[in-house]
């Protein structure tokens, strides 16, 4: 699966990334045709709240996008929320696809 990670206004560190792609790897476990995958990190300018750090990504499965949107303290928080729903719904997905056939 070929995954790319957009830090948006920063530059992330190379142990975040490998750390995401880590995660998103996994995910094969549970849905075997994951095509692609795209990672937004975003830093929002909310002081009043220490969850700052925000993780997009965006799967691509065939006829399907799977997406998830988390907000946390760090990134590597962030992501493993945000890959535990795209577990959810990868799963959900191969289920439908089962039935279908």
């Amino acid at each position: 699966m070929n995954v790319n990670v957009h830090s948006i206004h920063f530059d992330a560190d190379v142990k975040l990334v490998g750390f995401i792609k880590d995660k998103l790897s996994k995910l094969t476990q549970f849905h075997d045709s994951i095509l692609n995958g795209e990672v937004f990190l975003r830093l929002n300018k909310d002081t009043e709240h220490h969850e700052n750090k925000v993780v997009e990504i965006r799967l691509a499965v065939p006829g399907r996008e799977l997406f998830a949107k988390r907000h946390s303290k760090s990134f590597e928080e962030a992501t493993d929320q945000a890959v535990d729903a795209l577990r959810r719904q990868a799963q959900r997905n191969k289920v439908r696809l089962r039935d279908a056939s």
